[in-house]
């Protein structure tokens, strides 16, 4: 072997020598990132799991997104999979980790919905437990009493905020520290006009009662001006959902009945630019049809 060769060679060598070490401290590096990341995300979500009453450890958040991402992942890299063709699979690989991220945070998006629908039940509960507050102070109980009565004779979940509410105050918590800590663990927007308006009235010296009617005819006069909002927006929401849903459907359809057709859809540059134009333009259709439909009450 010749000289020119030897250096040839141990430059070569050297050169694979010092590729691995970046990609391996490349590798390290995102490891401990997504490791940190992932336990932080799923105390978080467990945190966040505990305020609507549901105990789940965040070692079981951390495992089905961990779960739900690689399956994501896997789903589209196997899909774009062509090694003839680097291109597509780099962008599949590209789609395969952008769709595990989003599949990663599935947990959180599950948490918000159910959030949101727990926040209507309890703004529903609301009006009649003010009711029952406001016939409870009449009757010569004090406000302490009032919530009592809410929680012994109403449901979940302001039964179960209101009984949280009560037990911290047993415990030494203040009563104005403690009805913070229930509007700020709701997030309500008519809890937090009743928490504030009873602040209020506890320092002036404010009738409760009429307090508590007055809020509970606002919020029910509310409530019906967004069912009817939502009356009115029940067409425009449908059409949206169907015109949203054509393109994947009829691209399922095909997929099943004609693949021959679909394939070049998702093996080509071409096909792959046009699936993502059809998605962008989904996506921008979608948030203008729902700008238009929402209507703050």
């Amino acid at each position: 072997m010749t000289s020119a060769a030897i250096c040839f060679w141990g430059a070569a060598a050297l050169f694979a020598i010092s590729f691995g070490l970046l990609v391996w401290v490349i590798l390290s590096a995102f490891s401990e990132g997504a490791i940190s990341y992932a336990g932080e995300y799923s105390d978080t979500t467990s945190r966040a799991f505990e305020d609507i009453f549901l105990f789940i450890p965040a070692r079981r958040i951390a495992e089905a997104g961990w779960a739900l991402a690689v399956m994501a992942f896997l789903l589209f890299a196997g899909l774009l999979f062509n090694p003839n063709k680097p291109a597509v699979l780099v962008l599949g690989l590209a789609l395969g980790i952008v769709a595990a991220f989003g599949a990663f945070q599935l947990p959180r998006q599950l948490l918000a919905v159910m959030r949101t629908r727990r926040r209507r039940k309890f703004n529903e509960q609301l009006v009649e437990a003010l009711g029952q507050m406001s016939n409870a102070l009449r009757a010569g109980f004090s406000i302490t009493q009032a919530f009592e009565s809410v929680v012994q004779n109403a449901e979940k979940p302001i039964a179960q905020e209101f009984r949280v509410f009560l037990q911290q105050q047993r415990v030494g918590i203040s009563f104005s520290d403690a009805l913070e800590a229930l509007d700020r663990r709701v997030g309500s927007e008519d809890l937090n006009l009743v928490c504030s308006a009873m602040e209020i009235a506890r320092r002036t010296g404010g009738n409760l009662t009429e307090i508590f009617d007055k809020i509970a005819l606002t919020i029910r006069e509310r409530m019906r001006i967004e069912r009817r909002v939502l009356t009115l927006t029940a067409q425009g929401r449908m059409q949206g959902m169907i015109v949203g849903s054509m393109p994947f459907l009829v691209g399922i359809g095909m997929a099943v009945l004609r693949p021959e057709i679909m394939m070049p859809f998702l093996r080509t540059p071409q096909g792959l630019a046009a699936v993502a134009a059809v998605l962008v333009l989904v996506a921008i259709g979608a948030l203008v049809i729902r700008k238009i439909i929402k209507i703050d009450v």
